[in-house]
């Protein structure tokens, strides 16, 4: 059986746990206590030498950057697909799931982790802002390329949204109002059922 070791307030871990729920594949849950530092203890950094989460492990089999898990069990259990069927297809998948990590997972986190884990007086108010600039930014592009579509490739719900959707839940903590088109789509995609039941404690 697949384990996942994993955090509930990890975004990169939800992303693996949406696409599991989605695909109803079993894996055993093993949540890694980073308060306790049990992601720097040996038997972690054996697994995953960099002490993050997530990290699959099937039989032996280990991977811990959360786009090459998701892409490995799309690869392993294709049905339900979360990816088109044509070339075309699942390279704009693979484009959005990309510029996801560039243009808004790393700017969102510069200011959510601040905001859910330090105090006012520990934040960076001036890298924060830059971060939101960026992020309105891009959301500005996604706007364009949600014109008249309820998802970013094919009208299916993808891979794409299965990254983007623990980044755009934390909007109104980050005091951002998506455009009209961003802010239908992100609704349609945190009302899934898999968003739903791993929505994070904080």
């Amino acid at each position: 059986m697949l384990k996942l070791y994993h955090h509930p307030n990890s975004t990169f871990a939800r992303r693996v746990r949406i696409a599991l729920i989605e695909k109803a594949i079993p894996a055993e849950l093993i949540e890694v206590d980073m308060v306790a530092r049990a992601h720097r203890a040996p038997w972690y950094l054996a697994l995953n030498p960099y002490g993050r989460v997530p990290t699959l492990d099937e039989d032996g089999f280990v991977l811990y950057e959360s786009t090459a898990i998701l892409d490995y069990l799309e690869a392993t259990h294709p049905t339900p697909p979360l990816v088109p069927a044509d070339a075309r297809g699942r390279a704009l998948v693979a484009m959005h799931m990309k510029l996801c990590d560039l243009q808004l997972a790393r700017q969102t986190s510069t200011i959510i982790f601040p905001k859910r884990f330090l105090p006012p007086e520990r934040w960076d108010q001036e890298l924060m802002a830059q971060a939101k600039r960026e992020i309105e930014r891009h959301l500005e592009v996604l706007e364009t390329q949600l014109q008249g579509k309820e998802y970013l490739v094919g009208d299916c719900y993808s891979l794409a949204e299965v990254c983007y959707t623990p980044f755009v839940e934390f909007f109104p903590l980050m005091e951002i109002t998506p455009p009209p088109a961003v802010a239908a789509w992100s609704g349609r995609i945190l009302q899934r059922p898999s968003a739903a039941q791993t929505k994070p404690p904080r």
